[in-house]
Order: structure tokens, then C-alpha cells, then sequence
């Protein structure tokens, strides 16, 4: 049966989006070509009509992870962005949750379209968090800092158990730490 070009373009999305939180719930590793196109409701074979390599779904799944994140956050305030990303729902919520904590490390130990990718998205929040008149360089090193206090504290809690008090205590002391800097 003959796909229209609309169709093959939905698909590839939907693999796409699929990739993003299967590789931020498991790890690149942690998911293989054939069963993330079984969880995408395709076959192992469509895979390369779509997709060079594992690596280019890898780099196009971050891109997607960034840009579902900058689409979130637009406009949104910045304190309820941090109470929101410092939180036990955004902890839970691996594979829908932020893309540099899910995937931070083992992006590490990837390609370099991979990382680049991963660059790229880091830009792009970078971005939309970034007032667009009057930035200067102290607005951008203090967004920095603010978004890797973000993550480390967002890594550190999910390495705990679940039930681990610790867990918690991690994301309440970080969130009130930023949030009561001046």
C-alpha cells in the first residue's frame, strides 16, 4: 500500500517523539531499534526508510526533547518554572521531563551529532529563558548557573529510592536556594 509524503512525514514524527521519551525513560542504551519501533506501532524494517542510523534518531529524538521543553517554558515565569522542574511530578515523569537530566551523561558517551544536537537544545532553552532585550553576559552566566543547579539537583533526586527522604529534601533545598537568590 502506497503512503502519501504527508503521512510518511507524520510518521517519522511519531517515531521521533516516541524515541525522545524512550531514550529519556531508558537511556540510549537502554532501548534497541526494533522494540522502539514495536512501542512507535511500526516494524524493525522501516526503521532505515526513515533514519540512517540509530544515532540519527538519537540526535533528532534531543532535538525533539528540546524543543517540547522551549515550547513549555515560553513565557512562562521564572519562578514557576522552577518550581515546577523542582518537583517530586517533574522527578517522576522521566520520560517527559527534561531532556539534560534524563540524558546529560550519556549524551556524553555519544556521537557527535548526538552532542551537537544536545548543544543545539541547550541554545534553544538558553534562548527562551533569556529576556530578548537587555541580556547581557551576567544574565546568560547567571541562566547557566541557575539551569545546572536545575539539573544536577534534578539528577541527584532521581538517583535516590523513590521512598528515600533524601530524594525530596535535594529538589526542596535547591528550589529554595534559587529561588531566594536575589
Amino acid at each position: 500500500m502506497k503512503v502519501s509524503k504527508q503521512q510518511v512525514q507524520e510518521n517519522r514524527a511519531h517515531i521521533v517523539k516516541t524515541a525522545s521519551e524512550l531514550f529519556r525513560a531508558r537511556g540510549y542504551d537502554g532501548i534497541g531499534v526494533a522494540e522502539l519501533m514495536s512501542a512507535a506501532g511500526f516494524t524493525h524494517g522501516g526503521f532505515y526508510k526513515h533514519f540512517q542510523s540509530k544515532a540519527d534518531l538519537m540526535a533528532e529524538a534531543v532535538s525533539c526533547g528540546f524543543s517540547s521543553a522551549a515550547a513549555q517554558i515560553e513565557g512562562a515565569d521564572k519562578a514557576g518554572i522552577i518550581t515546577d522542574y523542582l518537583s517530586r511530578r517533574h522527578r517522576d515523569a522521566m520520560a517527559t521531563g527534561c531532556m539534560m537530566a534524563a540524558l546529560g551523561a550519556d549524551t556524553a558517551r555519544q556521537p557527535d551529532e548526538v552532542k551537537h544536537a544536545f548543544a543545539a537544545g541547550l541554545e534553544k532553552q538558553l534562548a527562551a529563558l533569556t529576556p530578548e532585550s537587555d541580556s547581557t553576559a551576567a544574565d546568560r552566566a547567571e541562566l547557566i548557573n541557575t539551569i545546572a543547579r536545575m539539573v544536577g539537583a534534578m539528577v541527584l533526586s532521581r538517583a535516590c529510592p523513590d521512598n528515600d527522604p533524601l530524594a525530596d529534601e535535594i529538589l526542596e533545598v535547591c528550589r529554595k536556594g534559587i529561588l531566594d537568590r536575589p
